[in-house]
C-alpha cells in the first residue's frame, strides 16, 4: 500500500535542492534524460506492449489505444520535448514588475516556482516525460498519478528519469509516481493539500469532473475538446476540406481534434460533397442536421447529444447555420472552450469570430491540431487549460510558476 503522506513529505523535502539548481544544471539534466529515454526505448516499448495487450483485451477504443501507444518516433518526440525545454529561457527569477514608492521602498514582482505539483492522468504515457521536464525546469517537484491502463509504461519512463537525475547528484524525488492504481488512492491523493500546491487532471471529462469535485487542492482544468470548424460563406472550400481532414483524422484520440463541423447555408450544397469525398478514405461517419442529410444520403441524422460530444473516433457532427452570428452562438453553446476554427477569406468575419468565440484558442484558416505546447514553441506542455484562472491554453513554463513580491528599503517604517 502506497504511503501518500510519505511521498508528500519527500516532495516537500526535495524543493530546496531543486530550487537551488542553476539553469545550466537543470538543462544538463534534461538533456541527459532525453538521451536516456532514447537509449532505453526498447524496454519502454516492451513495457508499453504489456499495457496495450491489456487495453485490447479490455476492449479499449481505437482512439484511446492511440493515446496509449508508444513507438520509437513517439519516444523520440518525448526526448525532443525535453531538449526543447532545456533550450528555452529559464523564467525563474524574472522580474515581472518593479516600482519605487515615494518613501524609497523598491517593490519587485518576481517569478517563482509553485512548489509541489500533482498530476492525475489516464492512458497518456507521454505526459510522464512532459510533466517531469516542465516541472523540473520551473523548480517544481512533481507527483504523478497515472491510470492503470498505462502503469507499466509510466513505471518504465519514471525509472529511467529518476535514475538519470540521481546519477547527476540530484535527488530523484523531484519526480515520484504513485504506482497504486486503486481509485481510493486517487481520491486520497486529491486531499493531500498539506503537501501539494496545485493539482492538474488530464483525461476524460469524467476524470476531470471527479478531480474538480473531490479535490481540496487548487485545480487547473485541462478540459476535454469538443472542437469546431466553421466553414463560412466566404470560405475557400478546398482549404476547408483540407483543414477538416487534418483536424479530424490526423490523430483521432487527442483533445484538439475536430469533433463538430458548422457550415454556412450559402456553401452547404457545394461543400458537403467535397467534404464527403475528402473524408471517405478515412471512413468518417457524418452525423448531420436535416439540411445536411438532404445533401448526403448516407449521413446519419444527428441528435442533440451529438453536438456536445467529444467522440475521439471517426465521427463528425454537422450543423448548418444561416449566419456567422448563429455559428458563433452554436459553438459557444456546445464547445468546451478548447479550440475553435473559422475558415473564411472574409477578414471582417474572421476578426468577429476570433473576438466573440469563447475558447482558449481560436483559429483562422488553421487546423485545431496546432493547440499543443510543442507546436506553440513551449517545448512541451503540462496540458491545455480550458479555464480562465490561473492559466489558459497550452501550459508551458510560465504557467507553472507563481510570483512573489520582494521589497527592498533602508529602514522605512509605517507611520
Amino acid at each position: 500500500m502506497v504511503n501518500l503522506n510519505e511521498m508528500g513529505c519527500r516532495a516537500v523535502a526535495v524543493k530546496p535542492q531543486l530550487q537551488m539548481l542553476s539553469t545550466e544544471e537543470k538543462n544538463r539534466a534534461l538533456i541527459a534524460c532525453a538521451k536516456a529515454l532514447v537509449n532505453h526505448e526498447e524496454e519502454i516499448i516492451r513495457a508499453n506492449g504489456l499495457d496495450l495487450e491489456k487495453a485490447v483485451a479490455n476492449g479499449m477504443s481505437e482512439g484511446l489505444q492511440d493515446r496509449l501507444r508508444l513507438t520509437e518516433a513517439r519516444i523520440a518526440a518525448m526526448a525532443e520535448g525535453l531538449e526543447q525545454v532545456a533550450e528555452l529561457p529559464d523564467c525563474l527569477g524574472e522580474v515581472l514588475e518593479e516600482i519605487t514608492r515615494p518613501n524609497g521602498m523598491v517593490i519587485s514582482k518576481v517569478r517563482v516556482p509553485i512548489g509541489v505539483i500533482g498530476i492525475i492522468y489516464e492512458a497518456r504515457p507521454n505526459v510522464t516525460a512532459d510533466a517531469f521536464g516542465l516541472c523540473f525546469k520551473t523548480g517544481n517537484a512533481v507527483i504523478l498519478k497515472g491510470g492503470s491502463d498505462a502503469i507499466h509504461s509510466n513505471e518504465a519512463i519514471v525509472k529511467v528519469l529518476r535514475e538519470t537525475v540521481e546519477q547527476l547528484g540530484i535527488r530523484p524525488d523531484v519526480l515520484q509516481l504513485i504506482t497504486d492504481t486503486d481509485r481510493s488512492t486517487t481520491v486520497e491523493f486529491m486531499k493531500l493539500k498539506q503537501y501539494v500546491d496545485l493539482l492538474i487532471p488530464r483525461g476524460s471529462a469524467r476524470l476531470i469532473a471527479s478531480v474538480v469535485e473531490n479535490s481540496t487542492i487548487p485545480v487547473i482544468e485541462t478540459g476535454t475538446g469538443n472542437c469546431h470548424v466553421y466553414v463560412d460563406k466566404a470560405a475557400d472550400l478546398e482549404m476547408a476540406a483540407k483543414i477538416i481532414l487534418n483536424a479530424k483524422t490526423q490523430r483521432i484520440g487527442v483533445c484538439n481534434a475536430c469533433e463538430s463541423l458548422v457550415i454556412h447555408e450559402a456553401v452547404r450544397e457545394r461543400f458537403l460533397p467535397i467534404l464527403a469525398k475528402t473524408l471517405a478514405p478515412k471512413s468518417v461517419e457524418l452525423r448531420g442536421d436535416q439540411r445536411t442529410c438532404e445533401v448526403l444520403e448516407d449521413c446519419v441524422p444527428a441528435t442533440e447529444a451529438d453536438y456536445g460530444t467529444e467522440y475521439l473516433d471517426y465521427i463528425l457532427s454537422v450543423k448548418t447555420v444561416d449566419s456567422i452570428e448563429e455559428a458563433i452562438a452554436h459553438i459557444n453553446r456546445y464547445n468546451t472552450m478548447h479550440s475553435e476554427c473559422i475558415v473564411t477569406e472574409d477578414a471582417q468575419a474572421a476578426e468577429k469570430f476570433l473576438r466573440e468565440v469563447d475558447a482558449a484558442c481560436v483559429y483562422w484558416n488553421v487546423s485545431t491540431r496546432f493547440t499543443d505546447g510543442f507546436e506553440f514553441g513551449f517545448g512541451a506542455e503540462i496540458g491545455i487549460s480550458t479555464q480562465k484562472l490561473h492559466a489558459r491554453g497550452p501550459m508551458g513554463l510560465r504557467e507553472l510558476t507563481s510570483y512573489k513580491y520582494q521589497i527592498r528599503g533602508n529602514g522605512q517604517v509605517r507611520g
